[in-house]
């Protein structure tokens, strides 16, 4: 039997918080004082939206996990203007493939780099990073984590994917021929990571699919990086198929998808707009669309809506939640199944004249984030 606290709605929340530097171990130093004006203001949300699952993105990833105890210890554990503090003793972390030397010269730009902090080495490591672990991400939790169910995908290989959207070189008349044989041996389709953690609710568990694809930009007519996402994408629709994730392999070798009786939520800045943006057509909709997956609530917000006259947005701009000078787009998801009831859901962009407005701004300077934090309540019975 449940308790009173198992029985009410569980806030999941995605937020790429912008916590990532350009030189490695500076986030980690801007996080050993609690004085950093960013991070409080990327603190201050989270503890005004008061998530039970939190996903982190773009919070540069160390082995040690230093970084996320100073974060909670620094800045989550300290109320700020009236806010309540918030404690998450549930934690999860993984590497990530960004910053990760190939050894390859995987941008096609005629050289291979290996010094790290230059945009060439980005464009030839596995995912793009100035240094390893750029970029990461964080799971924080109310709810206990099944650390022996957790299952990555940092090292499945692209082409191990049937039907794989590989891009070819437009100089050539080949098909998928952009990477060399010896570059597909070893490419990894997760540009950070793909994450499936277990969390216990009562006596039910809710798998989070966690990812942060690669936007689909940032390169040429071969469009590497639109077909990559799109895959990134792929793998989790395929994954919660029944019949269709026989291919897929984990860290442990582990083959196959998710049981079609597991409930889920599938989270993360997913770099892809319904209707905007530079996207393959269709990419977003292989979640949106999924037989098995609620998205009939989508997450809005005032501020959002307010932006519209201003935005070059086709689409309704109340579901956005990404800014970039006068593009914005709906990039960050929370995605229940279907077998979770959703009773609220929301994105963190106060509208001009909320006093809450000052923890977002008008995107320049950047206060917090290029993100919004997006929200979703389930009941869980």
């Amino acid at each position: 039997m449940q308790s009173s606290a198992e029985a009410a709605p569980i806030r999941f929340a995605s937020f790429n918080a912008y916590l990532n530097r350009e030189a490695e171990g500076q986030l980690l130093a801007d996080l050993a004082t609690p004085n950093n004006p960013q991070v409080q203001a990327v603190a201050e949300i989270i503890q005004r939206v008061n998530p039970d699952v939190l996903l982190l993105l773009e919070f540069d990833y160390d082995t040690t996990g230093e970084a996320v105890r100073r974060f909670q210890e620094n800045y989550l554990a300290v109320g700020h203007n009236g806010a309540a503090p918030i404690r998450f003793p549930y934690v999860y972390l993984a590497p990530s493939n960004t910053g990760i030397p190939s050894g390859f010269d995987l941008d096609n730009d005629g050289q291979v780099s290996t010094t790290p902090g230059t945009r060439a080495y980005g464009g030839d490591a596995f995912g793009f990073g100035l240094f390893p672990g750029q970029y990461g991400m964080v799971l924080l939790s109310k709810y206990p984590i099944v650390l022996d169910q957790v299952r990555t995908f940092q090292m499945f290989l692209w082409k191990d994917m049937p039907g794989a959207l590989l891009p070819s070189d437009p100089a050539t008349p080949d098909a998928g021929n952009w990477y060399s044989p010896e570059e597909l041996a070893v490419f990894r389709l997760s540009s950070k990571n793909h994450w499936d953690v277990p969390i216990r609710v009562g006596n039910r568990t809710i798998h989070v699919l966690a990812s942060h694809p690669t936007p689909p930009v940032f390169d040429g007519p071969e469009d590497r990086n639109g077909r990559r996402n799109h895959d990134e994408l792929r793998l989790w629709a395929d994954y919660i198929t029944p019949g269709r994730a026989d291919y897929l392999y984990d860290d442990r070798r582990q083959r196959g998808g998710l049981s079609d009786t597991a409930s889920f939520v599938i989270m993360g800045d997913l770099n892809a707009d319904p209707i905007d943006g530079d996207g393959m057509p269709g990419a977003i909709a292989q979640l949106l669309d999924h037989p098995r997956v609620n998205a009939d609530l989508a997450p809005s917000s005032a501020g959002g809506q307010a932006i519209a006259a201003a935005s070059t947005a086709t689409g309704p701009t109340r579901f956005h939640t990404a800014s970039f000078g006068r593009q914005s787009l709906r990039l960050d998801y929370v995605l229940p199944s279907t077998d979770l009831r959703v009773v609220g859901a929301g994105v963190f962009w106060p509208a001009p004249g909320d006093p809450l407005f000052r923890l977002v701004g008008d995107g320049d300077p950047i206060i917090s984030s290029d993100h919004r934090l997006v929200w979703v309540d389930v009941e869980v019975e």
